[in-house]
């Protein structure tokens, strides 16, 4: 067995089965990740042992933008005054079986290079995310985001300067 992530392949990766235990991650996995890849608002990408279809996990990425009054004052400092660009991990979910295993981790990590290495074409000064629950605030606070809104849940982190 050898963990890959990659992208979605509805002809490949059995989407019906995935179970995270929150009802709009699955659903988005389920019924609308395909759909969103189609029409360019969003890329998904799974988690897989490399001999069986069934999904360990995923997430999504898609473009995105804060408002400097979303930022840390901090962060805020010698960036313009119009929103900056971001990249949003619009889902990021492990299967129940796949709990306490790493793999949420494991997919932040492969986002998050994925994210850095689209900065060399293209200008992205943070990492967006909107957690679906308390529990995964924590997760994501527990790598370096901050909350941007509490309210709904929004959270970033500022990546730094791009690389020559």
């Amino acid at each position: 067995m050898a963990l890959v992530i990659t992208e979605l392949d509805p002809g490949t990766h059995e989407r019906k089965g995935f179970d995270c235990g929150v009802e709009p991650l699955n659903r988005y996995l389920q019924t609308l990740a395909i759909q969103h890849r189609r029409k360019g608002l969003s890329t998904t990408f799974v988690l897989v042992d490399d001999l069986a279809p069934d999904i360990l996990g995923y997430y999504s990425l898609s473009a995105a933008s804060l408002v400097l009054d979303e930022l840390d004052d901090a962060d805020r400092r010698h960036l313009p005054t119009y929103p900056v660009p971001a990249a949003r991990i619009g889902r990021l979910a492990v299967a129940k079986t796949g709990k306490g295993r790493g793999y949420g981790e494991l997919l932040l990590q492969n986002a998050i290079k994925r994210i850095l290495s689209v900065r060399q074409i293209l200008g992205v000064y943070a990492i967006v995310v909107e957690a679906k629950t308390n529990d995964a605030v924590s997760f994501y606070k527990k790598y370096g985001f901050r909350l941007c809104n509490a309210a709904d849940r929004k959270l970033y982190l500022a990546i730094g300067a791009a690389g020559s």
